[in-house]
């Protein structure tokens, strides 16, 4: 099989794994009304936001002419306040409004319109004196939560004594913005689960570094 042949296969396969594992949200908010984006689990990625008016047939109803003839309506920083606002969320809430967007055509009624993907999250589990890598390949690393301890008897026990495995109540508080700060908004980033990285919470316990992440 050629180069030539097997790209192609290999993007389609990509684009058929990405499908199944986000799925993809719109929601269209006319001017004055407030509505949310919700991935229940998986956290929000927004693709694309609109506020101002691109066609005189969306929230139109009741709407004069004067108010839907401007289709060349675009606020071009949209995008940036609603990815603010949601990017890395469970759901957020939004409202139309030319108090939170500014207005980009006086006289005008406008609507926002945002499409987003709900993006799943990743667990990775390291075993204490182990090393692992956190890999979102073009996308960015979110954080969502990080400990470094041990909350049961099953993860990482391996050849370990009951009395290094026993203590289930084993948190570290810090974790999660020791973990952020060293790998959120990065593409990858390498995790060492040590004592010395993130002090020792519970002496004595075999702990692990366990921590939930999306790529955004």
């Amino acid at each position: 099989m050629s180069r030539n042949t097997l790209g192609p296969r290999l993007t389609l396969c990509a684009l058929i794994l990405l499908a199944c594992c986000m799925s993809t949200g719109a929601v269209i908010i006319c001017e004055g009304q407030r509505d949310f984006l919700n991935c229940g689990r998986s956290l929000i990625k927004v693709v694309s936001a609109h506020y101002g008016r691109r066609n005189r047939v969306t929230c139109s109803a009741g709407r004069p002419p004067s108010q839907i003839s401007n289709i060349n309506c675009i606020n071009p920083i949209a995008y940036l306040l609603v990815a603010a606002l949601c990017n890395g969320e469970q759901s957020c809430s939004l409202f139309a409004s030319n108090s939170v967007f500014s207005d980009p055509c006086v006289g005008t009624y406008k609507y926002l319109d945002v499409t987003y993907v709900c993006v799943p999250r990743r667990t990775t589990v390291i075993c204490e004196g182990q090393q692992a890598t956190l890999n979102c390949g073009s996308s960015y690393i979110h954080v969502v939560s990080a400990n470094y301890g041990r909350t049961d008897r099953v993860t990482c026990i391996a050849g370990r004594p009951p009395s290094q495995i026993s203590n289930t109540n084993c948190l570290n508080p810090t974790t999660l913005v020791s973990v952020a700060g060293m790998c959120d908004g990065h593409a990858s980033c390498f995790l060492s689960a040590s004592n010395f990285l993130f002090s020792d919470p519970c002496v004595g316990t075999y702990k692990y570094l366990v921590v939930t992440y999306a790529c955004l």
